[in-house]
């Protein structure tokens, strides 16, 4: 669809590398281990009640059986993920901000964003 695709993950360099040969991801990985784009895109963290919850604990376990699995915690467990489209002029066209360590962007969500950036 002509549009560049950047992943930032909180932990460190060779976790990245991990992270992108394992799941042959195709786009640039970069990490933000001191919390700078985290905190200019206004992300929340979880508090350690909400990243321990049963509900949590289920949709990871759901994930994992699906072959999905974390390899390596970062040092920011708790930072919460998000999913920007930024078109032209670093207009964002979409935000999806988790709200639990399962929870992401809709894929269909993200494509449609993408068509109408």
């Amino acid at each position: 669809m002509g549009a560049d695709v950047v992943a930032i993950g909180t932990g460190d360099r060779r976790y990245a590398d991990a992270f992108a040969r394992d799941t042959e991801i195709p786009f640039l990985v970069l990490v933000d281990d001191g919390a700078e784009a985290a905190e200019a895109a206004s992300i929340p963290t979880l508090s350690w009640y909400r990243l321990l919850h049963w509900t949590t604990w289920k949709a990871t376990r759901a994930t994992s059986k699906r072959g999905y699995h974390v390899h390596k915690a970062g040092k920011r467990v708790k930072q919460m993920g998000a999913t920007f489209v930024i078109g032209a002029g670093d207009r964002i066209r979409y935000e999806h901000v988790d709200h639990d360590s399962t929870d992401h962007a809709p894929l269909g969500e993200v494509v449609a964003a993408l068509r109408d950036a």
